[in-house]
Formats: structure tokens, sequence, C-alpha cells
């Protein structure tokens, strides 16, 4: 079942607000293998200029995992979850983060488009990501939809 543009751009996802726990930053700036410590050692971020640990550049992703039902928006759009590829994902900054912070998502739908004759399908999701409503960072996740029956 290909994907109703009009209905998935139309979407409203409720805004996400989250607070940046220094625990959970410098647990995931580990995990990813982050080396610098102004991620993981509070007296480093502070030595160099930060009020708090930084918010590491992909931990906006993981915040938007955090809603009641993340992938809950693509079953109301008819997208079967055993047909979908993780596609791309990228990051717009625009101005630091760190522990302690209040940040606010606000994801939405921004394209549905086609390849392949149809037997692709790409859903862009663009984030939002506030605090005090100024934006610090916009994050993008590309979903492709596999339909191979389109193909033959």
């Amino acid at each position: 079942m290909t994907i109703d543009p009009g209905k998935a751009t139309a979407l409203v996802f409720d805004p996400l607000t989250v607070r940046a726990d220094r625990g959970r930053l410098a647990l995931f700036a580990r995990t990813i293998g982050e080396t610098d410590p102004v991620y993981t050692d509070l007296h480093a971020a502070q030595q160099a200029g930060h009020r708090d640990l930084l918010i590491p550049p992909t931990f906006y992703f993981s915040l938007e995992l955090e809603a009641p039902d993340p992938f809950g928006y693509l079953t109301e759009i008819g997208i079967d979850l055993r047909t979908i590829l993780h596609g791309e994902q990228s990051f717009t900054y625009h101005s630091l983060a760190h522990a302690g912070d209040t940040l606010t998502l606000r994801p939405r739908i921004s394209e549905v488009y086609s390849k392949k004759g149809g037997a692709l399908e790409f859903l862009v999701k663009r984030t939002d990501i506030t605090r005090d409503r100024d934006l610090v960072a916009e994050a993008t996740s590309v979903l492709v939809v596999r339909h191979p029956e389109a193909a033959k």
C-alpha cells in the first residue's frame, strides 16, 4: 500500500518536552565512543567554558524515542513496519545544548516521494528541537518503505 502524501504531511505530532540528564548524556557519549571529556566529565566541560556537559551531536535522535509510541505514526498512515528501512539521518545545529536544558521536540513529516516506479517510497521526517522557543537543532530522518510488488 502506497503512502498518501497528503495524509502523511498533515499528520500532527504532539510536541515532546524532555530534560537532558547529565548521567544519561555521559552514558550516551561513552556508548558511541566519544572521547572528548566535555561530553562525559563536568569539570572538563566547565574548564572548556561550558556550564555543564555538552549534549553529544547525535543524541537528539534518541530523544524522540521517549515519545509514548515513537513509531505509532507509521501505522497511523498505513505503513507496515516490516517493510521499512532506516535510510538516512542528518542534523543541522544552531546552538549548543547542555545537561540540564529542557528541550522541546516538534516532529513533522515534511516530504514523501517515490523511486523505482513506486517500489521504494521515502518518508522524510523533520524535528525542530528548541530550548525556550529558540531553535537549537533540526533532526531529519528518512525512512525507506519497500513495495516489491510495484517493481514487477
